[in-house]
């Protein structure tokens, strides 16, 4: 078995926890490297298999002996990546979140090519958020039943504002009379990121609006449900919108950035066929690298005061600060 870091890297095994420390930035991040690893795409049926058996064994305190933490990591990590948590399906492998960058940096490098025509615009920003919904549906909680019109609802309007304000943008800097062609270009480069990121709030608010009527769960530092909580819901939706505008910034703004710059080199200058190769490495390297930093910067269980929520929650505990779960 061929395992990735060395044997002192992991801790004791803990089934259905994340070998890194949730509580920094550096643990996130490592953990977010870990789930967005394509190497699990390449993972046969018997060795996952394997792993679902050897996870099964430890649950059941029927472990063979010699079976390292390493390994018992290794292959949560290979059943997390490829198993739905709470149906216990296979996902399909362009919608896996190890399968996000390889499949969604082709999506990315169209959205910001340069020159784009309506068509183009509309198409690139239709299959961007076609991805999105496939792989937010495919990775969704279903521990609790939802109705498949909540996810399309949620798709219909993500699409709708990113068409509507990519094509909107690029209507109004066309008509910019005082903009010189080259400032045009340039300034049509970053149009995708607005476009992208209120798709993006838009999507969280259609599909996860019943919680503000209905609250979300609260828990003590002991992990148990005090109450449900309207406030912490209106939180924790507002710390989703952010997360969401935060996550395609490198994404979509770092791009457009470098590639003004090489552009202006005179290899590129003299070979323009390179242009399009070196913008999608570009592309891949700031997909690869800035999407887990994105993703880490904020902790998925926040903290607030008890104080804070409804008073017969703050009465039902006797914990300071309690937590919840805001979601991506």
């Amino acid at each position: 078995v061929v395992l990735s870091g060395s044997m002192s890297d992991y801790p004791p095994f803990q089934y259905g926890k994340s070998r890194f420390n949730q509580d920094t930035f550096r643990g996130r991040f490592r953990h977010f490297l870990d789930v967005i690893d394509p190497s699990t795409l390449f993972v046969s049926e018997k060795r996952l298999q394997d792993c679902i058996k050897l996870l099964d064994s430890f649950r059941q305190g029927t472990l063979p002996p010699g079976v390292t933490d390493a390994e018992l990591w290794e292959a949560q990590k290979i059943k997390q990546a490829i198993i739905h948590p709470d149906t216990g399906e296979k996902i399909l492998m362009p919608f896996r979140m190890s399968g996000f960058v390889p499949f969604g940096t082709p999506v990315v490098i169209g959205l910001l090519l340069p020159n784009q025509t309506m068509a183009t615009t509309i198409f690139w920003q239709w299959l961007n958020q076609s991805h999105n919904a496939c792989v937010n549906y495919s990775n969704r909680n279903a521990t609790k039943p939802a109705p498949f019109s909540k996810f399309f609802q949620g798709y219909l309007g993500a699409v709708t504002s990113a068409v509507s304000i990519a094509v909107g943008l690029n209507v109004l800097i066309q008509k910019a009379d005082r903009l010189s062609p080259t400032t045009k270009l340039l300034v049509q480069r970053f149009i995708p990121f607005p476009a992208v990121a209120s798709a993006n709030i838009c999507n969280v608010v259609l599909m996860r609006h019943t919680e503000l009527s209905d609250g979300i769960d609260v828990l003590d530092d002991s992990g148990k449900v005090v109450g449900t909580s309207k406030i912490a819901a209106r939180h924790a939706l507002l710390e989703t919108a952010l997360t969401r505008v935060v996550m395609p910034m490198p994404i979509m703004v770092l791009p457009p950035m470098v590639m003004a710059v090489l552009e202006k080199l005179p290899l590129l200058q003299r070979r323009r066929r390179l242009v399009l190769p070196v913008h999608s490495l570009v592309c891949l390297a700031a997909f690869g690298l800035a999407l887990p930093l994105a993703i880490s910067l904020f902790p998925q269980m926040s903290q607030i005061s008890a104080n804070q929520l409804e008073p017969e929650i703050a009465a039902a505990t006797d914990c300071q600060i309690l937590t919840y779960n805001k979601g991506l």
